[in-house]
């Protein structure tokens, strides 16, 4: 299909337990319960958010680089729930939509339920056989346990760091690079 289709209807996605949606205004109050949260924002590389008005703000970011076909960005909720648990996304798209960077977070009341998982194998599995990526990339804090596991668990392959890469709250980070291709997908 190619990623036209992406950003003609923002694509909806099942699985068993969970639907995968387009994010509305009516789900601020819970993306601020997740975005506020200090233990899910620990490896974000950006600092909690303080008000409602912040995650406002970070709405219409998200609408603005979906308009300019810059990043798609869905709302997690559980089959027959309207509230939004977290977000997986597709962003930083390479030349003629070859390959993506994917990342993605979870409210706290929610982790170790294979819930990232699931929703990560829908969104990977979209990006291959529906958006035709090659190549889907994730950059993550290596300290982040949690992360690192669910990227080796859906096939990712570690690349390597580049070292101090990253400025955040005052200092310099590494950057650690995984990826996954179309031929090594499983799922």
């Amino acid at each position: 299909m190619g990623i036209d289709v992406a950003f003609t209807h923002f694509p909806t996605l099942t699985t068993e337990r969970l639907q995968l949606q387009e994010i509305q205004p009516s789900d601020i109050e819970a993306l601020f319960s997740t975005f506020s949260d200090e233990e899910v924002m620990r490896y974000y590389g950006k600092l909690p958010h303080q008000s409602i008005a912040e995650t406002q703000t970070w709405f219409q970011q998200l609408q603005e680089r979906y308009t300019r076909r810059e990043a798609i960005r869905w709302g997690i909720a559980l089959k027959g729930e309207e509230s939004i648990i977290g977000t997986c996304s597709f962003h930083h798209f390479g030349p003629s939509y070859h390959y993506t960077e994917t990342g993605y977070d979870l409210n706290r009341a929610y982790w170790g339920r294979g819930i990232m998982t699931e929703a990560m194998s829908a969104v990977l599995s979209y990006g291959f056989h529906e958006l035709a990526f090659h190549r889907i990339e994730a950059i993550i804090d290596i300290a982040n346990e949690g992360s690192k596991n669910l990227l080796l668990k859906l096939g990712f392959t570690y690349e390597g760091v580049l070292r101090q890469r990253f400025y955040f709250n005052g200092q310099f980070e590494d950057e650690h690079y995984f990826s996954l291709l179309k031929d090594e997908w499983r799922g």
